[in-house]
This record gives C-alpha cells, structure tokens and sequence, in this order.
C-alpha cells in the first residue's frame, strides 16, 4: 500500500490503535493496543476488500512517524507537540470537556487558549481523514476530543458519509450550556451524518442543546438545522440522526481468555495470596473522580466499622489504574484516596487480615480476567459513566455460575443490565445496603442474575455493536430497516 492509497473505511480517533514499544537493545516495535474499540474495529476492517485506514496520535510528543501499515490496516500518525498535549489533551479535552460532560463532578475549566489549540489539532485530523479518505468513504470518527472534526471533514469532503460516537455521557443543556464554545462544537457534531451515543438520554441531550443553542427543530432522533447567515465551519443547514447504540466487549474473546489454564492457575494464586477469604469484593477502574471510588470506600469502611463485615471473612481489592497524573484533580484524588484506604486499614485490619488491598497500577487482561474470576461481589459504582466495560468484562469472567455484580444507576451498562444489584451511589446507606444484599443473597438467586446478564453481554458483543453504528450511518438520516439493526441503533 503506497502513500498516496486511498481507503473505503477511515476511522479517526485521538490514539492509533497501537503502541510503540522500545526494547533492551534500543530497537522499537509497535504493539497492538489494549481496549474494546481496537477488537471492535479490528472486525469490521476485514470486510473492506481495499483495506482501511486510522488516523490518531501515536502516543508521544514531537514529529509522527511517518505513515505505516499494519496488516491490511493503514496507520496514519498525527503530531501532537508537549504543548498542544498540555493544552488540547490535558487542558481543554480533560480538564475543560471531561468534568463538564461528567455531570461537572469536579468544576470544569476554561482557557481561550486550550480552546484555540483543540480547534487547531481537530483541523489537523480532519486534513488527515480527507487525505486519505476515497471519494465516498465512510469515515467514523470517536469521542469527545474530536467534536469539531466532522464539520471541519465535510467543509473539505462533502462527498463522504460521516459517524461520529462519544464514548462518554452527553450532558443536559443546562450543563453544556456553561460551554462558552457551545454553539461551535454542535456545529462540528452537525457535520456527521450519525451520532452514535451511550444511552438515549445522551442523544436527547444532544438534541435538545441544538434546540437550545442553534434554534435547531428536533423531530424524535432526527435533528434539523436550517444552518447560519456567515461563512463559519459547520454553518451550512443540515438533517442529521442522533440516537443510542451502547458499546460492549468482545465477550467470546474475553470468555476464552478466562477459560484458558494459565488464567484459571493465577486466580487460584491470587486467592491464596488474599488469604483465602470467605468473600472477596472488588473494584476495577481508572483512578479518576467520575468512578466513585471516594464513595466507595467510605461505604465499605463504614461496614467494617459497623461489624457487618469483618477482615477475617471478608477482603477489598481496589485496582486503580493509573491516570492523567499531570492533572491537578487526578493528583489531588490519588492523595484523597490513599489517606483513606490508610485510615480504614490502620483502623480495622491486624495482622493476617487485611482489609482493603490497594493496588495503584496498570494489569494486563489475563491479570484482569483472573481476578474477576477471584471476585464474589465486582462493585462498579461510578457516579457517571458512558458505558463501563468493566462490568460486561466481570459477568463474561464469571460463566461458572458465580459472582455477584453492584451496578450504579448512573452508568450506560445499567440500562442493559438491570439484573445486576443496582444502586445509587451518591447514597452511601444504600450503597451499603445494596453490597450486604449482594454478598448474602441466596446463590441460586444470584446466579439466575449472573445467567441473564451474561446472556445480554453476549447477544449485544462489541462486532454487533459495530455493525449496528455501521447500518445506521449507512441509513441516516433515516432509521434503518429493523432487520438489519436492532430498533434503538
């Protein structure tokens, strides 16, 4: 594949789909990248025959390297210098959009001069896509940092079909409205033909904002924009669809990982290593203040001081993945939550029972797979949340029967899995209520949950979800016919 090739499929998202390893003898290789969206996309670009193309960041400041193909996959990296990290990435994508977007959990920041560079880096991968997009492509773009690019690809490339889906909430328009830029990023969202989001409050977000800031009309998922009297980006009129097409995993993947000796060997090693206890309750997540883990703990170091629990029979494993550390919040909760999980410990925990074992670092999927497999109660407690993988990651992990999964109310995975003990996490009674029941509960009671669960999971996997997004921009702005995707996509 040369370097003037053109593709039929183009995603864009702000990382490639690998990883540049350096090894001991200086020499650099590229990885494949961890995550759902890499296994999701990976199926649908083996069905074009002229192969696809990914445009994204590769993961370090300074010069990209220079376009590379990786299979039948063209990667196409764009530059990002240590400023423009600092002020698209860190700055306005995450310390100005994420909190904001997460019902402003944190307050949200705004600098004219973070908004300036994310316009100016959303330019670059929209030159990209139209770089090697084919005449009548079908470019699917991803997630929040990338709002403005399917108006800045259509101004150049009216000729291609255009998807974009936010991998995180949309926000009410009373939030959004806070944006000073608001009216310049749904005139970038315009530009796609389909907007793919997490639950349907999400698209209903979206479309009332553009009845709010833009004077926009919104019919059911259909949004129309009669456009602007200027020459801005995005000021042309148009008819797009919004609507609700929640993401998975790859469950039969992540099925066969848990099942395969060398995970099953280490889950044994690993309960051993707790101390064998009678329960074990877990936690998985980005060390970030949207997963509540602050919230969590205080609930579980009330039920060991209360004497619900006790360290003799019962163990927390919090794994907290690393995080935006260079973020002033994210350094300020991992303080938070280490002094807490000290002060529990100190607290409850003597010699040989421990209570709380935290664990701030990054595990491989096998490490992941075999301590689902460890936990008989998984808490995913966010309190916000686009999807969460971790609890279709967990019910998948445990096809033996067992386990039990406390789900917030306020994820996206909780529309699909009303099964799971739900609660809301701001309401840390309940919240404690809600982990007794789980760890009490009659097990034919809890397994009969786990079953429907684990049925969802794999009916609704990750290539189904590809393929709903796919059919619907294919159709949009109209819905697409029922027996080619499910009525929400």
């Amino acid at each position: 594949m040369g370097s003037g090739t053109r593709y039929d499929f183009v995603i864009a998202a702000n990382r490639l789909p690998v990883d540049r390893h350096v090894n001991p003898d200086g020499s650099t290789e590229w990885r494949t990248a961890p995550g759902g969206l890499v296994t999701a996309m990976d199926s649908v670009m083996r069905g074009w025959e002229s192969g696809a193309a990914w445009v994204g960041w590769a993961g370090f400041p300074g010069e990209a390297p220079e376009p590379f193909d990786e299979g039948k996959l063209r990667l196409h990296p764009v530059p990002l210098s240590g400023k423009e990290l600092a002020d698209y990435y860190e700055g306005f994508s995450n310390d100005t959009l994420w909190p904001l977007y997460h019902d402003v959990i944190v307050p949200p920041t705004f600098h004219r001069s973070w908004w300036t560079c994310y316009r100016t880096v959303n330019q670059r991968f929209a030159d990209a896509v139209c770089e090697v997009a084919a005449e009548g492509a079908t470019v699917w773009i991803h997630d929040y940092q990338l709002q403005l690019v399917p108006a800045m690809v259509r101004d150049q490339r009216p000729d291609l079909r255009i998807g974009w889906f936010n991998h995180i909430p949309f926000p009410p328009v009373e939030l959004f409205a806070q944006l000073p830029w608001r009216a310049s990023i749904l005139r970038g969202l315009l530009g796609a033909d389909f907007l793919g989001f997490q639950r349907p409050d999400d698209a209903r977000n979206f479309s009332r904002s553009c009845r709010a800031v833009l004077g926009a009309t919104a019919r059911g998922d259909k949004v129309e924009w009669a456009g602007a009297d200027d020459n801005r980006l995005g000021a042309a009129p148009r008819t797009v669809r919004a609507a609700a097409v929640p993401i998975s995993i790859d469950a039969a993947g992540f099925r066969e990982l848990a099942d395969s000796p060398k995970v099953q060997e280490r889950a044994e090693e690993i309960r051993a290593s707790l101390g064998d206890p009678d329960v074990v309750l877990l936690g998985v997540d980005r060390l970030d203040y949207t997963k509540g883990i602050r919230h969590r703990l205080r609930a579980i170091g009330e039920l060991f001081e209360d004497g619900e629990i006790s360290p003799d029979q019962v163990t927390f494993v919090q794994v907290a993945t690393p995080s935006r550390e260079r973020v002033e919040a994210y350094r300020t909760l991992r303080e938070q939550i280490e002094g807490t999980v000290g002060r529990i410990n100190g607290d409850v925990s003597h010699l040989g029972a421990t209570a709380i074992h935290y664990l701030h670092q990054s595990y491989g999927r096998e490490e992941m797979a075999a301590l689902y497999q460890v936990a008989d109660v998984m808490l995913v407690t966010p309190l916000r949340d686009g999807m969460n993988l971790v609890a279709k990651e967990y019910v998948t992990a445990r096809h033996d029967g067992g386990g039990a999964l406390v789900l917030s109310e306020f994820t996206g995975a909780a529309e699909e899995m009303p099964q799971a003990y739900l609660c809301n996490p701001h309401d840390l009674d309940g919240l404690k209520e809600t982990i007794l029941q789980a760890i009490r509960d009659d097990p034919a009671q809890k397994e009969r949950r786990m079953r429907a669960l684990r049925r969802r999971v794999r009916k609704h996997d990750v290539q189904t979800w590809a393929k709903d997004f796919l059919t619907a921009l294919a159709a949009a702005p109209e819905r697409p016919a029922r027996s080619t995707a499910k009525e929400d996509a």
